[in-house]
C-alpha cells in the first residue's frame, strides 16, 4: 500500500498558520499569555532540545560525507551552534558572570543561538540553483574550523568584557504570575531575537521551495520546523522565557520545532536504511546475473555447439535394434531445446540487471523488440503509457506476451503480431493478436496439450485477473489478459 506523502509546502504552510495563530492569541487573548515557573522543566527542555539538535546534526553530517554538499555542512554546523548553549554553556556562563547576573549568562547563549540561526539560513540559501559541492577535503574543513574559531572567539570576547556588558533585564522585576510581558530590557535583546526570527523564516521558505525538487525526507521537515522556530523567537520578544525560570507560549512553539526535527530525523533514517536495503538487493541481483551468464549460459552454448557432432541416425536407448530417430531429428531437438533454454536464461539475466521501477510500457516495448528479432516476425505495439503495474504483474505480463508470441509463430506460423495494452470498461487489458493459421492446442501439443496456455492462465489469475483465448482456423489467435 502506497504511503500518502504530504508535501513540504503544505507542512510549512500549516506551521506558519499555527505559529501566527499562537502569536496572535498571545497578543490579543488574555488567557494564553500566562506562564508558570519551573526551573527544572526549563533545564530539562534545554537539554532535550540540544540532544535533538546534535542528533540531527550528526545525520546531516553523514549526508555531507556521502554527497559533499556545502549546504549539508553548513546545516550541520548551524544545528551544533543551536545545541551548544543547552549543553552546559549557559550554566558555565552563569557561574562565570560574576557580580552581574543577567549579563554574560544571557548575552553568550543569545549570541551563539543567533549565529546558529544565521548559519542555518546560509545553508538554506546555499542549495538554490545547482548544489555546490566541496570535492577538496582541505576546503571542506574550512567551514567547521571557521565555526569553531568564531565560537571560541565569541566566548573569549564576551567573557573578557563580562564586567562591562549591560544587564539585559532586571531579574527582580519578573512577574509573580507570569501574566505581563517584561518590557525593561536592553534594546539589543529584541533586536537579536528579531534577527534570529528573520533567519529562521528565510530558511523555512527556502527549505520548502527546495523540497519540491529533491526527495529528501529531512529537507521536507526543515521548512515547518524553521517556521515554528521563527515564531518562537518573535514570542520571546514579548516573554523572555529563555532568560528566566518561566515557561510561556513561545516554549510551546520551540518544542514543536524540535519535535518536527525529530520526526524528520526518524524519517531520514528510515529512508536511508530503505535505500541501503534496495542497494543490497540490487547488488545481489547483479551478482546472480553474472553467475548465470558466466556459468549456465556458457554451458548451454557448449552443449549447442557439441550437438552438431551427433550422427545422422541415433539409436534410441533401450530400444530394439534398428529403432532409430530420423536423420537430423536428434540434433534439431537438442538445438531447439538449447535455444529455448538460452532465451530463458538471457531473459532472466536481463531482468535481474534492470531496476524494478521500470514502467510497464517500457517493459512490454523492449519485450516486443526482442521477440521480433528472435522470431523474425513483424510485431506491432500499441501501448497506453498511463497504465501501471507492480513488479510481479510486469513480470507475469511479460512472460504471457512471450508465450503468446512463441505459440503464434511456432504453431500458427504467424508473420505479424499485434501487442496492445489499454483499458476496457475501467479494467486494464493486454491483448496479443496474430495473423497466423490458428491451431488446435490438444492436437498440436499432444499429451502435453495446453501446458503453455495453462502457464499463461495461472499467471493471469495471479495478477489477479482473467485469461481468454479465442482461436479460429485460418484467422489466427487472440490472447486476452484482463485485470
Amino acid at each position: 500500500m502506497r504511503e500518502h506523502r504530504v508535501s513540504s509546502v503544505s507542512l510549512t504552510t500549516a506551521a506558519w498558520m499555527f505559529g501566527a495563530t499562537v502569536t496572535g492569541l498571545i497578543l490579543w487573548s488574555p488567557w494564553l499569555d500566562s506562564g508558570f515557573r519551573s526551573p527544572n522543566a526549563h533545564l530539562a527542555l534545554d537539554t532535550v532540545y540540544s540532544c535533538v539538535a546534535l542528533l540531527v546534526a550528526y545525520l546531516v553530517f553523514g549526508k555531507y560525507a556521502r554527497r559533499r554538499r556545502l549546504s549539508d555542512l553548513l546545516l550541520a554546523n548551524g544545528l551544533v551552534l543551536l545545541a551548544v548553549p543547552g549543553l552546559g554553556l549557559s550554566a558555565a556562563a552563569e557561574a562565570l558572570s560574576g557580580p552581574l547576573p543577567g549579563a554574560l549568562d544571557v548575552w553568550l547563549p543569545l549570541t551563539i543561538r543567533v549565529m546558529g540561526a544565521a548559519v542555518i539560513a546560509a545553508a538554506a540559501m546555499a542549495n538554490f540553483g545547482r548544489p555546490r559541492k566541496l570535492a577538496d577535503i582541505r576546503r571542506s574543513q574550512f567551514v567547521p574550523m571557521a565555526v569553531i574559531m568564531l565560537l571560541v572567539v565569541t566566548c573569549l570576547a564576551l567573557w573578557a568584557a563580562r564586567l562591562s556588558l549591560p544587564v539585559t533585564l532586571d531579574r527582580g522585576g519578573l512577574p509573580a504570575q507570569g501574566q505581563d510581558g517584561i518590557t525593561e530590557w536592553h534594546p539589543l535583546v529584541p533586536i537579536a531575537q528579531g534577527v534570529a526570527a528573520v533567519c529562521f523564516f528565510t530558511a523555512s521558505v527556502a527549505f520548502a521551495v527546495q523540497s519540491r525538487r529533491y526527495t529528501d525526507e529531512l529537507l521536507r521537515w526543515l521548512g515547518p520546523a524553521c517556521a515554528l522556530a521563527g515564531f518562537s523567537r518573535l514570542d520571546y520578544t514579548m516573554f523572555p522565557s529563555r532568560y528566566s525560570d518561566w515557561l510561556y507560549a513561545g516554549d510551546l512553539l520551540r518544542a514543536g520545532c524540535y519535535v518536527l526535527l525529530l520526526v524528520g530525523a526518524a524519517r531520514e533514517l528510515r529512508q536511508y536504511w530503505s535505500a541501503q536495503s534496495l542497494a543490497a538487493v540490487e547488488d545481489d541481483r547483479h551478482r546472480v546475473a553474472r553467475e548465470l551468464h558466466d556459468g549456465v549460459v556458457q554451458e548451454l552454448i557448449y552443449i549447442r555447439s557439441a550437438s552438431h557432432a551427433i550422427p545422422a541416425e541415433v539409436v534410441v536407448a533401450g530400444g530394439a535394434p534398428g529403432n532409430t530417430i530420423a536423420p537430423g531429428n536428434a540434433a534439431a531437438r537438442i538445438l531447439a531445446a538449447c535455444d529455448r533454454a538460452l532465451d530463458e536464461i538471457r531473459a532472466a539475466v536481463q531482468a535481474l540487471g534492470r531496476p524494478n521501477d521500470e514502467p510497464l510500457g517500457i517493459v512490454l516495448r523492449r519485450t516486443a523488440r526482442e521477440l521480433a528479432m528472435r522470431y523474425s516476425v513483424t510485431l506491432d505495439v500499441d501501448i497506453d503509457e498511463s497504465i501501471v503495474a507492480n513488479w510481479d504483474q510486469k513480470h507475469s505480463l511479460m512472460r504471457i506476451a512471450q508465450e503468446a508470441v512463441a505459440n503464434a509463430v511456432h504453431h500458427g506460423r504467424a508473420q505479424r503480431v499485434l501487442l496492445h495494452l489499454g483499458s476496457v470498461g475501467g479494467e486494464r487489458q493486454l491483448l496479443i493478436r496474430d495473423n497466423g493459421l490458428g491451431f488446435n492446442v490438444a492436437e498440436t501439443l499432444g499429451q502435453n496439450a495446453g501446458y503453455g496456455l495453462l502457464s499463461m492462465r495461472e499467471r493471469a489469475q495471479a495478477l489477479p485477473g482473467s485469461f481468454e483465448v479465442d482461436r479460429a482456423f485460418g484467422h489466427g489467435m487472440v490472447v486476452k489478459v484482463t485485470w
